[in-house]
């Protein structure tokens, strides 16, 4: 399976007295903006998903609607809370079993979960202080080989929001 994980785009401060919470801060205008183009980086990369997972926070919905539409996906995307920010990683895997028939999954999520994610599904156990960390509309590859994952996974690759948005060019 590849799992390709994805940090949400730039979003309103969390100090925004416009939001009485951290689940309702949205993407800011130049953050979709930018996550746009972004977004046409990963189409240019060829990336083909069977289904799309993402936090219920209003941040990384709108990244993975973004996604979604310009990969032609929209009716590919469900909100499971396993993403949410205080998740941990063996809750998210036990959690993909509803998709172990997927070949192609990304996660749409936030930092530092999906930096957590990342390391353990890469070393193949957790570690609370083994971190891989991603920028704001940042993704990364990694493939595992079953779930929950029986053995380290590989990393094919990780990109920065820039880089995506260079690569749309």
């Amino acid at each position: 399976m590849n799992l390709y994980l994805l940090r949400h785009g730039v979003a309103a401060a969390k100090d925004d007295p416009a939001f009485e919470s951290d689940s309702e801060r949205p993407l800011t205008k130049k953050g979709i903006k930018k996550f746009r183009k972004a977004a046409r980086g990963i189409e240019r990369l060829g990336i083909t998903l069977d289904v799309i997972l993402s936090s219920p926070l209003v941040r990384a919905r709108q990244t993975a609607d973004i996604v979604a539409a310009v990969l032609n996906k929209e009716s590919d995307i469900q909100e499971i809370p396993e993403l949410a920010p205080e998740s941990l990683p063996e809750q998210l895997t036990s959690a993909l079993n509803n998709v172990h028939d997927k070949e192609h999954v990304m996660l749409v999520g936030h930092e530092p979960f999906l930096g957590k994610l990342a390391a353990f599904l890469v070393n193949g156990k957790n570690n609370s202080d083994s971190v891989i960390p991603l920028k704001k509309g940042g993704i990364c590859r990694i493939e595992i080989e079953a779930l929950p994952p029986t053995q380290p996974g590989h990393m094919h690759w990780l990109l920065t929001a820039k880089q995506l948005r260079l690569i749309a060019r």
